[in-house]
This record gives structure tokens, sequence and C-alpha cells, in this order.
């Protein structure tokens, strides 16, 4: 394992002729053929396979030569694996295969060679495809070899998205990712991520398809508008507010009964609440808590409270008969009602 980890080939081929064992493992579950794989010494890895070193053997993390061989970018060496007898597509303990960790690393020489192979199985795995690790890690080069050849998996595009990688993004629209693809813990489609997120480039390009469903919303009710909001994530906001001209989507509420007015105000957005009033936004719907937008803005619960007996005793002394939300919390029974 020394030898072979510091390239001295004459040194390993003496102890090979002396008898030393190719398949010894140490503590970590490492052959001397896993040395050289992630070392990337071509001929010491070549004495080892004539002397019948399994390539198959993995560590403790489930990793065969070939996983560090394409982790670390070793293209020679990768190819002499390659040419012995192995199941090639074997997944380590993390369900990942050698072309997810050539791929996670960006290694096109390596994905090249990989995809040369039985594709069938090349592309098997864990459910975080090849095509997830190439363009969460921005590597565009080699997520269009992965597109070129493969049916878009539709997921890579929320990877692509979480980490604001804007021409994976794009590429992934061109091939055909579903636009309105939700995940399954959230039910957030990729605009909703890249609101949340507060991703402006990323949000831009996805609106830029005349697809995106703007009134998509996630397990809590939210659409895209209410996750830049409750962030205050004003651009964000202020771009989806751009693409919408129906007053129903601008007055949506989530499960707390709460438009995207009602968030904005929360977060301060003085430029987003003049535009959500200007698109329509109601300033009466009241939310889960009996609060209107303008009493959402309040600090605390009780300033609230406070705010809405004010405004109701200022209402009655000018004998305003307009709509006015008042908070139904902490009042008295003559007192807990909307206005």
């Amino acid at each position: 394992m020394l030898a072979v980890l510091n390239g001295h080939t004459q040194c390993v081929s003496g102890l090979l002729r002396a008898g030393a064992s190719v398949d010894v493992q140490d503590m970590w579950g490492h052959t001397a053929l896993h040395r050289g794989a992630a070392a990337g010494e071509e001929e010491c890895v070549r004495l080892l396979l004539q002397r019948g070193a399994s390539v198959c053997l993995r560590d403790t993390q489930g990793r065969s030569a070939l996983h560090l061989a394409a982790a670390c970018g070793r293209a020679s060496v990768l190819r002499a694996l390659l040419r012995a007898p192995s199941p090639l597509q074997e997944t380590d303990n993390q369900g990942f295969t050698p072309l997810h960790w050539a791929c996670y690393s960006g290694y096109d020489s390596c994905v090249e060679m990989l995809l040369r192979q039985d594709t069938s199985r090349t592309m098997k795995g864990s459910s975080f495809s090849p095509l997830h690790c190439a363009v969460i890690n921005n590597h565009e080069r080699v997520a269009q070899m992965l597109l070129m050849g493969f049916v878009v998996n539709r997921a890579p595009l929320h990877a692509a998205v979480f980490s604001d990688h804007v021409e994976c993004v794009r590429l992934l629209l061109r091939f055909g990712a579903l636009v309105n693809h939700t995940d399954t813990q959230q039910h957030r489609s990729p605009l909703m991520m890249a609101a949340l997120r507060g991703h402006t480039n990323s949000v831009e390009v996805l609106l830029k398809s005349v697809s995106t469903d703007l009134s998509l919303q996630d397990v809590e009710g939210n659409t895209s508008l209410h996750l830049a909001c409750s962030k205050g994530l004003e651009t964000c906001a202020l771009l989806i507010l751009e693409k919408i001209s129906d007053r129903n989507l601008i007055n949506c509420t989530n499960r707390a009964l709460q438009t995207a007015l009602h968030l904005a105000a929360q977060r301060g957005l003085t430029v987003v609440v003049q535009e959500l009033l200007l698109k329509g936004a109601t300033v009466s719907a009241v939310d889960r808590n009996g609060y209107c937008p303008a009493l959402a803005c309040a600090p605390s619960r009780e300033v609230a409270n406070c705010l809405a007996l004010i405004l109701r005793s200022m209402c009655t002394v000018s004998g305003w008969k307009g709509p006015v939300c008042v908070s139904s919390q902490d009042l008295n029974d003559s007192d807990s009602e909307t206005y």
C-alpha cells in the first residue's frame, strides 16, 4: 500500500514477486488498488491488476477503486480499471455510482468514459442522479454531456435553482425540464425555491418560460409571491408581481389565511405593498389571527390589538363608515367583531 501510494513501481513489482497479497485491506477497507486509483498511479494499478487485484472490493463507505478513480479524476487509471471484469455500476453506501462521483467533481473525461459503458446501468443508483451532481456544482459541460444522451430527469432543475447556477437552469429548460414540477416534501416548484432563497437570476430565467405557473401552492398554501414576501425579498417579489395581472392570484391566501399583502406589510416591503395595492390587493382580508394587512404591520399581537382599538375609536369619532379591520383577539365580546 505504501509503495503504491508513493508510486514506487519497482518496489511494488518486487513485493508482488515476493508474494505480497494484492487484496489486503486496511482499517478503512482500502486495498493497494484503492490507494493507486486515488493517487492516479497508473503503472502500479496495472501491476496490481495483472496479479489479480479485485476491482470489486469495497471500503468501509462501500466505494470500490472505480469510485475513487472517478471521484479524483484519474482518467488513465479509470480506463485501466474499466478493462478489468467488474460490475461497473456498483453503488456505495450512499447509493452513488462512479458516474455520480465523476459528475459531482466535474471530471468530464471520466464522465465520457463511464457513459461509453452500458448506459442502461450507468444512470442507476441513488434518486439523487448524476445530473443532480453536475448541476448542483455548476458543471455545465458535464450536465450537457448527460443531457445529450438521456431523457431529462425533472428534479435536477430544483438542484440547479437551489445553487443558483443560472446557466445550468437555462440548459435544463432547453432540454425540456418541467418548470412546474414540484418536490415531494414541500410541493414547491423551482420558482418557489428560487423565490424562497432570493435567487433573483434564477427567478428571472424561470419567469421567462411561458409555461411557468404562478398559482402553484406548497403544502402551506404559499405561492412563490407569498414565499418571496415572507422572507423580505423585495426584488424577487417585484419580479413575480410583474407577471401577475389576475386579481384573484394577488389576493390568494395561504393556510394561515394570509395574502401577499399581509406578508409584505409584516416585512416592511414598502415598494411591494405599493405595487400590490395598485394591482388590486384587498386591505380588508383577515388572516386566522383576525388581522387585516394594516394590523399585520404591528411588531406584536399586543400592539396589533391596541392599534385595532385605536382605529375603531377613530372611526367612531369621525363617523367613518368604510371598512376598517380590527382584531378579534383579546377583545371583549362586544368588541370581537370585524368592521
